[in-house]
């Protein structure tokens, strides 16, 4: 599915209407270059499904994870830093790969390779200051 986003609000709509179709053990992997939009789409998705206000969503990106405990555990994972699967798998991640929470991944290309092949994966691409191309693929 393709979606163009004409604003960040857009963007917050699109993430509001598939996390109702987010189911425990679900992975969703993000793809993009910087300021792309995933912390704004996931901040939005992790609200919904967790129940957590979205101030308190934020990037992890110098500490990898962020755990939001609620209706549903979210593990929001920011792969910028890291260098490749060997470091993710080194750390225990990918057992939270096949747990009962719904893990959101930025920079998901960084572990591309070992990513669940059910993985839901999500692309934003600027096509302008604030239009986004976002591609879905469940």
């Amino acid at each position: 599915m393709i979606y163009l986003c004409n604003s960040a609000e857009e963007t917050q709509q699109l993430a509001k209407k598939i996390a109702p179709d987010l189911k425990p053990g679900q992975v969703v992997a993000f793809f993009g270059e910087m300021a792309a939009g995933k912390t704004t789409f996931i901040r939005t998705l992790a609200s919904e499904v967790a129940g957590v206000a979205p101030e308190l969503i934020n990037s992890p990106t110098f500490q990898y994870l962020n755990i939001y405990n609620g209706n549903l555990t979210v593990y929001h994972f920011d792969l910028y830093r890291m260098k490749d699967p060997e470091d993710f798998l080194s750390m225990g991640f990918d057992e939270l790969l096949y747990g009962d929470g719904i893990c959101c991944i930025e920079w998901a290309e960084r572990i591309e390779t070992i990513l669940p092949k059910e993985a839901i994966t999500i692309r934003i691409s600027h096509v302008a200051e604030m239009r986004r191309l976002i591609e879905m693929r469940r």
